[in-house]
């Protein structure tokens, strides 16, 4: 394999996790790092003396050596930066949400089909270990038909600017149960409220359907005083509980469920039984999830875009933004249902 040259523009938050992942793996080279911000930069340079900086994004995109150019910067800013970063050749990786609406996603799909260039998106939580591991226990119907799937993504800011907080938080849950599921939304509706900046929701409860029936719900919010990644899979049989603030046991599956009477004759007939049984946790192998998602993105622009093993690419995260899209529709209008044909 040939070393990948590799450029990441933004270097604030999430930047500099993406450099640090992409420096550590075999036959990649960090070759630029570009952000507006002049301490930002300089903030690399102490860290990765090795790779140059740039206010520039001209430079980076015109530069032969950058084979593939990885956008962590404002969701504002992600369209314009991909178009460039396409139209000049380099196979590009945008983080999550994808861009702000279906038709800019579209666009950057099509651009990138037609010039045969990778684009994949970071949607990190679908490379865990412990995401891999739910999606095998309900592949291999242990816990029978899923009914439902709640998310609840809260804590204490940090409060964005330009998107609200469905926008910021939801697409990790979003991203997670549309790889669990492999449906596509029927139907979304959203309440919320803003708190401080007028118009950007800081907590909003969502609902969605699915075309095969399936149900999902995620909560969102920068209000809460806890720390809370909580996602519960309810199935016929058993249920999963993934907690992602626990250190080792992230996964529990519990061996519960309601049972109905499959015939009854009168109102007197029917009634619940309801099976209480044991709770395990699954052995999960540890690992960064960042570091396997940059590394399958290496391998797609190391195999001219051809890359089998990634699982966000520029499809999936136009069905985030999809259901994004018909949430804020559905917060326009007081929370009422949004089709997918609407």
């Amino acid at each position: 394999m040939n070393t990948v040259g590799v450029a990441v523009i933004g270097c604030g938050y999430w930047g500099p996790n993406l450099i640090r992942n992409f420096k550590a793996l075999p036959n990649c080279h960090v070759k630029w790092a570009c952000d507006v911000n002049e301490q930002r930069l300089e903030h690399i340079r102490q860290l990765y003396s090795g790779t140059q900086t740039t206010s520039n994004i001209g430079r980076v995109i015109d530069d032969p050596e950058v084979d593939a150019v990885a956008i962590a910067t404002p969701v504002s800013t992600h369209y314009d930066f991909a178009r460039r970063s396409l139209l000049g050749g380099k196979h590009t990786f945008i983080e999550k949400p994808m861009t702000r609406s279906v038709r800019e996603c579209k666009n950057l799909i099509d651009l990138a089909e037609r010039s045969s260039l990778a684009l994949m998106i970071g949607h990190t939580f679908v490379y865990t270990p412990a995401v891999r591991k739910m999606k095998e226990i309900i592949a291999s119907g242990e816990i029978g038909e899923v009914l439902y799937i709640s998310a609840q993504r809260l804590n204490l800011g940090l409060f964005q600017k330009d998107i609200n907080v469905a926008w910021d938080l939801a697409p990790h849950d979003i991203s997670i149960i549309l790889y669990l599921l492999e449906e596509k939304p029927k139907s979304v509706n959203c309440q919320g409220k803003a708190h401080g900046a007028a118009g950007i929701e800081a907590v909003t409860n969502m609902s969605i359907k699915f075309d095969k029936g399936s149900f999902a719900t995620i909560q969102s919010s920068w209000l809460d005083p806890n720390k809370i990644r909580l996602m519960t899979v309810v199935g016929s049989e058993k249920m999963i509980v993934y907690d992602d603030t626990e250190p080792l046991e992230k996964i529990k599956i519990y061996d519960k469920r309601v049972e109905m009477p499959r015939h009854y004759d009168t109102f007197g007939d029917f009634f619940y039984s309801y099976h209480y049984g044991g709770t395990y946790s699954p052995f999960i192998e540890q690992g960064e999830p960042l570091k396997v998602e940059c590394g399958h993105f290496v391998e797609a622009v190391a195999n001219n875009g051809n890359g089998a093993k990634c699982f966000s690419s520029g499809q999936d995260g136009l069905e985030v933004v999809k259901i994004l899209e018909m949430s804020s529709a559905s917060l326009a209008r007081g929370g009422a249902t949004v089709h997918i044909s609407d």
